[in-house]
């Protein structure tokens, strides 16, 4: 019999809600045609990888050498953590060696790392809402529990309700910034704020809760905004991220933890890590493309695509009448219900698909009354979704 846990979470209204839109765009699209159809549900980034990339590639392609398919140790190999280190250390302003990286499968398996290495039963993970859907599950394959804070208005942190948050089962609170759903980039004021109020709660408690950077928007941002180092700050944190958004190579699964080297625990942390890497069953990180990121994780990106899409999907939301989260990276839209539906995004999303527009309801996020558009997608897709999304709007 299937365990109940999976039954539950199978039986719930957001299980895999945004997938299931994925799949019903693709019915659509060859009852309807694709120009007919606007399929905005799940983020998969839509540019080219770079050219430095796709060099990358071929080259690791033609290696031949004896065991190069072989085995490496958990955390990865050493070119691969190095270079992640020194990614890192720039984004952080701290020096990581590569012994602060472990090299994981993805993004996803990095947190699933993570929850491993830091989660007793019944221990919290703090979340402000909105959040990625998969957080839930992520916390609870560890006996984890979830525990949703609100952000402000604009979703930005809430400092006052993350304080009233933290207890004593509190092991982590995890952040993701640029954020999906919103685009919302937490401030270098808000992460010192709340890197104040976590010192604080640890002093007082002999607890320091960790703080999980989830940054695979990282590099996707626009008006130069930058997304605000955490590790000189707060001691206990670590990043977790990938390159399926910013190299586009989701499908490639290529990921990594990097710990902030001024923690007393570092080492432990990391050992922790690479043990849950094995036991999980994830063992390593793709050899292939630990080897191509290793040369080419810096290659050069634009961005201005998604910028540009950015605004026109906003221009379409303010022709429907529409408001919304205003962007600041990743590539998403935050939209709110619009009045005289009670803020059920759920039954609003249904009703836009009797108008071929695909969306993912911003409950199945921890936000409750909006929803989400995906704009990674081709630019017709939404000129051509204009009237659609007024009709949908003005008709009930």
């Amino acid at each position: 019999m299937i365990a109940q846990k999976i039954k539950e979470t199978l039986e719930s209204p957001s299980a895999g809600v945004i997938r299931k839109m994925f799949e019903e765009g693709a019915i659509l699209k060859k009852k309807y045609g694709e120009d007919k159809v606007f399929d905005f549900s799940i983020g998969n980034p839509d540019l080219d990888p770079p050219k430095e990339v796709l060099d990358e590639i071929k080259n690791v392609s033609n290696d031949t050498t004896h065991m190069c398919h072989g085995y490496m140790p958990n955390a990865g190999y050493p070119e691969a953590r190095a270079a992640m280190a020194k990614k890192t250390s720039l984004e952080q302003g701290v020096e990581l060696s590569f012994e602060n990286v472990v090299m994981t499968v993805g993004a996803a398996g990095a947190l699933n790392c993570v929850m491993k290495a830091l989660l007793n039963p019944g221990d919290e993970v703090i979340v402000p809402c909105p959040y990625f859907t998969e957080y839930d599950n992520y916390i609870h394959n560890h006996g984890g529990e979830i525990h949703r804070v609100k952000t402000k208005d604009d979703c930005s942190l809430d400092i006052d309700e993350i304080k009233k948050a933290l207890n004593s089962k509190t092991a982590a609170i995890l952040i993701n910034s640029p954020n999906n759903p919103s685009g919302k980039i937490y401030s270098e004021e808000e992460i010192i704020a709340l890197s104040k109020v976590l010192k604080e709660f640890g002093e007082k408690n002999n607890r320091f809760p960790y703080l999980i950077l989830d940054e695979p928007y990282r590099a996707i941002t626009y008006e130069g905004k930058k997304v605000a180092a955490a590790f000189p700050h707060y001691e206990y944190s670590a990043v977790v991220t990938s390159f399926a958004k910013n190299l586009s190579v989701p499908g490639e699964r290529i990921g990594y933890i990097a710990a902030n080297p001024l923690s007393k625990e570092a080492s432990l942390f990391i050992a922790g890590c690479v043990l849950a890497n094995r036991v999980l069953g994830f063992v390593n990180a793709p050899a292939f493309f630990q080897k191509v990121i290793a040369k080419s994780w810096d290659a050069p990106c634009d961005y201005s695509l998604y910028e540009k899409r950015r605004n026109e999907i906003m221009e379409v939301m303010d022709y429907a009448g529409l408001k919304y989260i205003r962007p600041e990276g990743a590539f998403y839209l935050f939209v709110k219900v619009p009045e005289g539906w009670n803020d059920d995004d759920l039954a609003f999303t249904n009703h836009l698909k009797n108008f071929n527009i695909l969306c993912a309801p911003g409950s199945a996020f921890g936000g409750k009354g909006y929803f989400r558009i995906s704009y990674c997608v081709a630019e017709k897709t939404i000129l051509n979704s204009k009237e659609a999304f007024y009709k949908a709007v003005h008709t009930k």
